[in-house]
């Protein structure tokens, strides 16, 4: 049978194992966020570059103000969607990443409260008599504790399913006011 400090080293030591593997996970996943955020970056620039090329070329080649205009409303429809399209990408890698860091967390979480309530009930097995108020109170601030990160998750998840609402939400009004202006200017 181990000694309480012997239980209390080896937990402190897989604790903290357990937390330089989840820091490691949640830099590698930060790191992917990144590297997929200047990819798109990258691509939307490269795009970008060649589509003003092509418009500048286009617009320069015009013969009369009217062509000129109508060339500018025909390119203003496809550069708005581009530019949703691309604000849809940054969201969904943003979500895909706070979906992974938040697994991750709750994971590990979990996961060091059952060790916690696990050391908790053997060190209590050979408590001295009367120390039953100090165990329950532990136990009662690990519940709380629990209950309060369980809080933090769901009101996490809850701001960003609110974002993404408002950024389509955003999108199609944005997406209506191009059409309607592209309507209105071809008339």
């Amino acid at each position: 049978m181990f000694t309480i400090p012997e239980q209390f080293s080896s937990a402190t030591k897989a604790n903290f194992e357990a937390q330089i593997a989840m820091i490691t996970a949640l830099t590698n996943k930060a790191f992917e966020s990144v590297e997929k955020v200047v990819d798109l970056n990258m691509n939307a620039a490269k795009a970008s570059l060649e589509e003003s090329t092509v418009a500048a070329k286009q617009l320069l080649s015009a013969k009369d103000p009217q062509e000129f205009f109508s060339l500018t409303t025909a390119q203003t429809k496809p550069t708005a969607e581009k530019a949703l399209a691309y604000g849809r990408h940054l969201a969904s890698i943003a979500s895909a990443a706070q979906a992974e860091f938040t697994k991750t967390a709750e994971t590990q979480i979990a996961e060091t409260n059952r060790k916690v309530l696990s050391l908790i009930e053997e060190v209590t097995k050979n408590a001295p008599a009367g120390s039953e108020n100090v165990v329950a109170m532990i136990k009662t601030a690990i519940g709380n504790a629990s209950a309060g990160y369980e809080q933090l998750t769901k009101t996490t998840k809850q701001a960003v399913e609110t974002l993404e609402s408002n950024i389509n939400t955003a999108a199609s009004k944005f997406s209506e006011a191009t059409s309607k202006a592209s309507g209105a200017a071809k008339k």
